[in-house]
């Protein structure tokens, strides 16, 4: 599949708001609502587009602070971390890195005893680093196409 400049233009008016209608992303990208549908449609089906997601404020909702926490496992220890985070409700998004650690996950907590009992928890499986975010500086930027690259042959 081809991800040419109006795949592009579509993509970037789904990540800036999902919710817009096919006859609304038509009008700015130059498209008939079926013709925008149909493509949408393709996107999704070659995995291009993998859902739609709301984005939920952490301060709205009871929570106080967000952080970035970075581990590195301890020898042996890794493993069971890979097994155990998935149950911590506090961790918004994980990865596995390359580098000195091995995890950096962003997590929203409470408070500071709530931050202070999750390093606990995470203490176990290695050494633990705490970046507390104060701000968003760039959140959830689109991915576009690079027109010196030309279309993108998925």
């Amino acid at each position: 599949m081809k991800i040419d400049a109006i795949n592009w233009d579509i993509l970037k008016c789904l990540q800036q708001n999902a919710r817009l209608s096919n006859t609304e992303i038509g009008r700015k990208v130059g498209l008939s609502s079926p013709a925008v549908a149909e493509r949408i449609k393709k996107m999704e089906d070659y995995g291009i587009l993998k859902g739609y997601i709301a984005d939920v404020s952490y301060t709205k909702t009871g929570y106080q602070l967000k952080a970035i926490i970075t581990l590195r496992a301890f020898m042996g220890r890794l493993k069971p971390f890979l097994i155990k985070v998935s149950e911590f409700k506090e961790v918004m998004n994980c990865y596995r890195i390359t580098g000195n650690e091995n995890i950096i996950m962003e997590v929203v907590l409470r408070d500071q005893i709530h931050l202070q009992e999750f390093i606990d928890r995470l203490i176990t499986y290695g050494e633990v680093k705490t970046h507390i975010i104060l701000s968003n500086l760039i959140e959830n930027n689109p991915i576009t196409g690079h027109i010196e690259f030309g279309e993108l042959d998925v």
